[in-house]
């Protein structure tokens, strides 16, 4: 299935620090049979950004309107995505029939795309440091093929002591941080009875629950059936929290929040990932030894 798969790469937030890594990335994608283009180049650099404003709306219209490719795939994240949100033609992007790909940053794309035009993208791996670190995970290659080539994909995840859920609803999320930042925009979209995943690097519990608290303010986590929490590591405690903790602000989450919270999911900035079909339709059933998530109905390459 490789050889007939075409991959535009694009940067739109950050630029790569190792261009060398990227190279190689490219030609191990190459040498699997993966037909690869970019659509930036490493001396387009501007700032912090993979290219100037203008440059990054321009390469995402461009993968877009690339008739070889399949997947638009996300050089990294960082930051850059909301200065252009208001430049992208999401009707061109949703129109395109590629399968967008990315998480952290890329967020703020997921969910634009979502809002603006109702079109499903996908939340894995980007190349930058998925498919550019030695040895790749297996595991993250393996469930990102499956997805885009499957009309389902099921997540299954052992977690005990899972507060009991039963629920159908659009999977939507991404990255914590940009899900709160995106609050009062028109690149949110308004989702009820939704199954929402989160996940965030570097961001101290309090953080962690600020943020959510910003979202049930907001009015968002009460129209939700469920919350999925992936990885949020990276963070430092210190002496002043004084038992404050992860799971300390958790437990207290769940006692605050009108909607259940699991936990557990392999999603995030980390090396085993799932990939997620953002704003396909999706079930979650919960029982005291863990939970099962199962998307369909979103589009993959095979039905193409």
């Amino acid at each position: 299935m490789s050889e007939s798969i075409g991959i535009a790469l694009v940067a739109p937030s950050g630029y790569a620090t190792d261009t060398g890594a990227v190279d190689r990335a490219i030609a191990r994608l190459q040498a699997a049979g993966y037909r690869v283009k970019r659509h930036f180049a490493a001396e387009e650099k501007h700032e912090r950004f993979g290219a100037s404003d203008a440059l990054r709306v321009a390469h995402l219209h461009a993968a877009a309107s690339d008739h070889d490719a399949d997947i638009v795939l996300a050089l990294r994240g960082g930051y850059g995505l909301s200065r252009i949100l208001p430049q992208l033609d999401w009707p061109l992007l949703a129109a395109s029939g590629k399968l967008f790909l990315g998480h952290s940053d890329f967020t703020a794309f997921h969910l634009g795309l979502l809002a603006q035009t109702g079109a499903i993208s996908f939340a894995g791996p980007m190349l930058c440091d998925d498919f550019t670190r030695a040895p790749a995970s297996d595991f993250t290659h393996a469930h990102c093929w499956q997805c885009l080539t499957s009309e389902r994909t099921v997540v299954r995840v052992e977690q005990p002591d899972s507060p009991p859920v039963d629920a159908s609803g659009i999977l939507w999320g991404g990255n914590l941080a940009m899900v709160a930042h995106l609050v009062g925009s028109p690149y949110l979209p308004h989702i009820t009875g939704g199954i929402l995943f989160l996940e965030d690097i570097n961001e101290h519990p309090f953080r962690v629950e600020r943020m959510l608290l910003q979202l049930l303010h907001a009015g968002v986590l009460a129209q939700q059936s469920a919350i999925v929490l992936g990885d949020f590591s990276g963070y430092k405690l210190s002496e002043i929290d004084n038992g404050f903790c992860f799971e300390s602000m958790l437990e207290r989450l769940r006692a605050t929040l009108p909607v259940p919270v699991l936990t557990g999911l392999p999603f995030g900035h980390i090396v085993d990932k799932v990939t997620l079909p953002v704003g396909a339709p999706a079930t979650l059933n919960s029982d005291a030894s863990g939970w099962t998530l199962t998307v369909s109905g979103y589009p993959h390459l095979l039905a193409r």
